[in-house]
């Protein structure tokens, strides 16, 4: 980078009253390349040792889901893989080199989350050593450049930022928004058409990443006032340094390109979010404005004492106005703080910094459940850290301190923040603990809710510790069940669509577990229930309610077979599969694993009243789906097709199809082998589950060595689920009945069999 000397000739008063009569050593060593080299390693270093514990993470269902692990646009670099990425609103965003990033990711390190996890850690670190640069650059002060640096390095607010793979949007546009403002320099150096060519280039490229950087040009015009001392003020003396300012409007309309991207941005932006934006109707605009104040506050909060770090569920009513009151006093209070230091320039383009780079995020314009968000503060709290470190150096050398006493209490600070970051990372190792810990904090019916749909997928949701903590399924159910209970407590009388959505999510979950639990009659009420809800929302927002509707429809019918309502169960299941087939011409990707879902399901039942034909058609479609999606994505859709296969080779035993039911049944027991050596805890019981249904179809066949084998293995594995939960003693009995049944054909073949296998 070249050096901006020949720009900063006229610097704020403080900065000309350092004094250079007695050069420090070590101060002068850090100023020159070698200098700055060592200290862009160890800053570098710090940021990544202090994330290398996200390393050892897994991804989260929350997001990570549908931007990676249940994603197949991403298994792949090519050119379908990055003309999707430029036309898709997935994710209810328009970032193309998001996408891309995650492809690359795919091909580098497949399903690994350590590689995935690795590259947010990398460019979080990268971003840390631009921002040094940036400040000393155009500053030329090395320990207040290197302290903001150092805050955004290892700041536990910004751990949802660098631990969740999601988030690769926030690492990977501030990454090329701190290249913006390096180019931006140069630019300013010697402003021509290539250089600003480059600026602009590179925030086009960062708003395809993520599109909060569409403040980006005020950004620039708060870096013209300080540090690169481009703007005209009113008042200044004259003379030759003066004849390079220019007036701030001159520098506004040099902006207006840039300000084109941003509105570019801004237009893909409402396009790719329109179905998620709140109205009006949901949350008021003094709802809005008392959340958007109380935010800029509980920031500033945080940034200074980082506890409580989670998720922030929107609260249907405005917050207490002693809160809101309370942070815009703060706010104020810091106005006039700058207003009157308005001679640290620094102090004003920090605060206007902090205040404006939020303004996307704040509320006003409500997208999604979240009033608020660690992960909002990414860039933001740049201006704040700036403030702090510039105005601590230089009252350090207004009251004459010691520089290594104000390096030791840096020093204790940043250590601190990296502990905390540290412990922060451990909330991210599951769905489970993320939305635990959230409720610790405040209870809210959609922490209650989160935390009872990671207890139903221990597979993707619980971590090694939590599936050690709740050993059992009927642990895991019960445990559920208080959450989801405790979440229909705690409903609110109020209108809204965000509050209706709210109880038919509750009443589905609930109906959900009471199905697993065989609470039938009390499941058909909450569906039933929870349909009436999402059947009224999808009249005024069928894009965002009609899945909805689909996937109830859909467990309803299940609750209505197994209560026996054969002909409610069969009309539920064609409307959901109607449904299902509309909204997956639109979006296969999202849908086409709901339209094998209901079709396996639908099977079952139209087996059970004897349309075989029907049955059989219905199989065939689903196993086509199921196989084609588990190609895609292995880890998502495997057990989806092994369940679909057993399904089918049930059907196939009991229409004396023996052929086609053994190889089905067979490539189940194959691939539920494969999910149980993977996580024996989840799919151990789908495996003896298998086994005993390979075990009896060959028995019926009378294929006595080949269902001895079977049933003794599944024996031996349902006997070790017994010794952690009790429920599987009549998998036990089944088993051994079973087996002695063999016994039996065998002494009638005089073939020599054990009666019974004893654990």
């Amino acid at each position: 980078m070249p050096r901006t000397r020949n720009i900063h000739k006229s610097q704020s008063p403080n900065r000309n009253r350092r004094s250079r009569k007695h050069p420090n050593t070590a101060t002068a060593f850090f100023e020159t390349t070698k200098g700055l080299v060592t200290l862009c390693l160890l800053l570098f270093a710090a940021a990544f040792a202090t994330y290398i514990p996200a390393m050892g993470n897994p991804f989260v269902v929350l997001d990570d889901r549908e931007y990676v692990t249940a994603n197949p646009h991403i298994r792949s670099l090519g050119w379908n893989t990055v003309h999707w990425a430029f036309t898709a609103f997935d994710a209810a965003n328009w970032h193309p080199l998001t996408w891309l990033s995650h492809a690359l990711d795919y091909k580098l390190f497949a399903l690994n989350p350590a590689g995935h996890h690795a590259t947010n850690i990398l460019l979080h670190a990268a971003s840390a050593v631009l921002l040094f640069l940036f400040l000393y650059w155009t500053t030329r002060r090395t320990g207040p450049s290197l302290f903001v640096a150092a805050l955004f390095a290892v700041h536990p607010l910004n751990v949802e930022s660098v631990a969740w793979v999601a988030e690769r949007k926030n690492v990977l546009s501030t990454f090329f928004f701190l290249l913006v403002l390096i180019a931006y320099t140069w630019y300013a150096q010697k402003p021509n058409w290539r250089r600003y060519l480059l600026v602009a280039l590179l925030f086009a490229v960062g708003l395809m990443a993520k599109p909060m950087l569409v403040t980006l040009p005020f950004v620039l015009l708060l870096l013209d006032y300080w540090p690169l001392e481009r703007m005209r003020i009113a008042g200044t003396p004259g003379g030759s340094e003066a004849s390079r300012h220019q007036p701030i409007w001159k520098l506004a309309v040099e902006k207006v390109p840039l300000l084109a991207l941003s509105a570019g941005g801004s237009l893909l932006t409402l396009k790719a979010q329109h179905a998620v934006v709140q109205p009006l109707t949901e949350y008021s605009v003094g709802n809005r404005i008392g959340n958007a104040l109380l935010s800029y506050g509980l920031y500033l909060w945080k940034m200074v004492w980082p506890a409580n770090l989670a998720l922030y569920p929107h609260s249907p009513t405005a917050p207490p106005a002693w809160k809101w009151l309370l942070a815009l006093a703060v706010m104020v209070a810091v106005t006039a703080l700058v207003v009157v230091r308005h001679t640290n320039k620094y102090l004003v383009v920090g605060w206007c910094w902090f205040l404006g780079t939020l303004i996307p995020v704040i509320g006003l314009v409500q997208v999604g459940e979240y009033a608020m968000a660690d992960r909002y503060a990414y860039i933001s709290l740049l201006g704040i850290f700036v403030m702090i470190a510039f105005g601590l150096a230089d009252l350090a050398q207004a009251k004459h301190a010691q520089p290594v006493w104000l390096a030791v209490c840096c020093g204790v600070v940043l250590v601190a923040f990296a502990t905390t970051t540290v412990h922060q990372i451990s909330y991210w190792r599951s769905d489970y603990d993320l939305y635990s810990h959230t409720l610790e904090l405040e209870e809210t019916s959609f922490a209650h809710n989160a935390v009872g749909i990671a207890l139903l997928n221990p597979a993707a949701a619980l971590s090694r510790e939590d599936l050690d903590r709740f050993p059992s399924e009927p642990a895991r159910l019960d445990e559920a069940r208080r959450h989801f209970e405790r979440a229909l407590e705690l409903r609110k009388a109020r209108s809204g669509e965000g509050s209706l959505w709210d109880d038919a999510r509750s009443l589905n979950n609930v109906a959900n577990l009471d199905r697993m639990q065989n609470r039938l009659a009390e499941a058909s009420n909450h569906d039933e229930a929870a349909l009436k809800i999402y059947r009224q929302l999808a009249i005024k927002n069928p894009d965002v309610y009609l899945p909805y509707v689909a996937v109830t429809l859909n467990n309803l019918g299940a609750v209505k077979r197994l209560q026996n309502q054969l002909d409610e169960a069969r009309l539920n299941y064609q409307e959901s599969l109607a449904i299902n087939r509309d909204l997956a011409k639109q979006n296969p990707v999202k849908y086409l694993p709901n339209v094998a879902m209901v079709l396996s399901e639908s099977g079952r039942l139209e087996a059970s009243i004897g349309h075989v034909e029907t049955a059989r058609a219905q199989y065939d479609e689903a196993l086509a789906i199921s196989r084609q999606l588990a190609q895609q994505n292995p880890e998502a859709y495997m057990p989806q097709l092994a369940m679909t296969l057993s399904n089918f080779g049930l059907m196939d035993a009991y229409q004396q199809q023996m052929k086609d039911a053994q190889q089905h049944l067979e490539e189940a027991l194959r691939i539920e082998r494969q999910l149980a050596q993977q996580n024996a805890t989840v799919y151990l019981p789908n495996l003896v589950m298998s086994l005993s249904n390979l075990g009896r179809l060959e028995l019926i066949q009378g294929r006595i060595a080949e269902s001895r084998a079977h049933y003794t293995e599944a024996l031996k594995l349902a006997q070790e689920l017994v010794q952690t939960d009790r429920a599987y003693t009549g998998e036990v009995e089944q088993i051994e009945a079973s087996l002695q049944q063999l016994g039996k054909m065998s002494a009638q073949q005089n073939q020599p069999v054990a009666s019974r296998v004893s654990p």
